[in-house]
């Protein structure tokens, strides 16, 4: 009775360690494109499959999946086109399910043709078979091929679709800059950020790490706030920060921050794994891997002494500055405006005038015995007074306020 219960905990705790929602990784190649629900539809193993038309006697149409499209004959061969890196497929409408767009194709006789890109070919991909039930046996036929013009042709192109993938959050990038998508692009994580890669690892010694968000701002709304994972749990201290991190929208023109503060607690050969991700409502949820190498160990308070150490050499150069600036002053003042003492000190005349005018000098008011000297007889500017009166005279003289 006993090993079908243990049995049961085992799978539990397997299933447990299963991530619930996977990355949507970037495609292999180019050869994909969404439907009219923003599923992923992956035609990569298409790439370069031939199909082949024939439109009269001695002339066939050729199409090379995401390749090009040609026009063979015995004369030779006309180029209506190439699959370029752009990526021109689309969802379609009404009876095809995907449009593929080749462009660049013979200048001769089209050198004027859409815009200049000479001949150009559009290929409507029907999922499943044609209407007039050809592609018996094969996988996948030409049903029919118009020639809109000497310079276009439209080809309608079935065969068996790929399985739709997850819903892509369209629209959405994270980078290291504010507008850069080297993380996240259009919803789906690049290359070497899908899972864990040493390639990539940031370093002991780079304790931050911005991300920066953007998304279409008629959507933006739907962005949640991100969430992290630390594989292992223990060594390695993460705090979250930033605009993102507080659940502001991102937008195409204002974009939103993460900030990753991150401080090394035990020294590890391998690095650690940072899942972070992002649920987006209705959506698939974008998930990245950042790795971070520690191979030393840092302290708590590290980057607080290295603010410290910047603060005091900011503080000496200053105040080497403003040595050298008060000396070269007053040896100007003493040696070229002839001035001495405290009045050489450069800035004492503004510092005097300042204080003067908090002080109110000049509005003071005069004492009783101010008063009464001012109205005094010829004779006190004859003979100087006697020394006892000398002493209140002097006394007199003071105002309250001044310097």
């Amino acid at each position: 009775m006993r090993y079908p219960t243990t049995l049961t905990v085992l799978c539990a705790a397997f299933l447990l360690q299963i991530p619930s929602i996977a990355s949507i990784p970037v495609p292999s190649s180019n050869c994909y494109t969404f439907d009219n629900s923003s599923r992923i539809v992956d035609f990569t193993s298409w790439i370069g499959y031939l199909f082949e038309y024939d439109v009269k006697e001695g002339t066939d149409l050729a199409v090379r999946f995401c390749k090009d499209v040609e026009s063979r004959s015995q004369t030779g061969y006309v180029d209506f086109g190439r699959f370029d890196k752009y990526n021109y497929f689309v969802a379609g409408s009404h009876e095809s399910d995907f449009v593929q767009e080749f462009y660049n194709g013979d200048l001769m006789g089209c050198e004027q043709s859409y815009d200049k890109m000479g001949r150009t070919a559009q290929v409507n991909i029907i999922c499943g078979s044609c209407l007039n039930g050809q592609c018996k046996g094969r996988p996948g036929c030409i049903c029919n091929v118009t020639y809109e013009s000497n310079c276009r042709v439209s080809v309608e192109l079935a065969l068996p679709c790929e399985k739709p993938g997850p819903q892509v959050f369209q629209g959405f990038t994270v980078g290291f800059h504010p507008r850069s998508w080297e993380i996240v692009y259009n919803g789906m994580t690049q290359f070497g950020f899908e899972k864990p890669n040493r390639d990539f690892s940031f370093d002991a010694g780079q304790s931050q790490v911005v991300l920066f968000m953007t998304a279409v701002a008629s959507h933006s709304s739907l962005v949640g706030k991100p969430s992290l994972k630390v594989l292992p749990e223990k060594g390695l201290e993460i705090r979250l920060s930033g605009s993102a991190n507080h659940g502001k929208p991102p937008t195409t023109l204002s974009p939103t921050m993460l900030i990753v503060d991150w401080r090394c607690e035990v020294v590890r050969d391998t690095p650690y794994e940072v899942n972070i991700t992002i649920p987006i409502e209705g959506y698939e949820s974008i998930e990245f891997v950042l790795t971070k190498l520690c191979d030393y160990t840092q302290e708590e308070g590290e980057d607080a002494r290295k603010g410290w150490a910047i603060f005091g050499v900011l503080s000496c150069i200053f105040f080497v500055s403003s040595t050298l600036f008060c000396c070269g002053g007053f040896i100007y003042k003493t040696k070229v405006e002839r001035q001495r003492g405290i009045d050489a000190l450069p800035g004492m005349t503004i510092l005097s005038a300042c204080l003067e005018t908090i002080s109110g000098a000049g509005q003071s008011y005069m004492r009783p015995e101010e008063q009464n000297s001012a109205f005094g007889g010829e004779a006190s500017w004859e003979r100087p007074p006697p020394s006892s009166s000398q002493g209140v005279w002097r006394q007199a003289e003071r105002r309250y306020g001044s310097i």
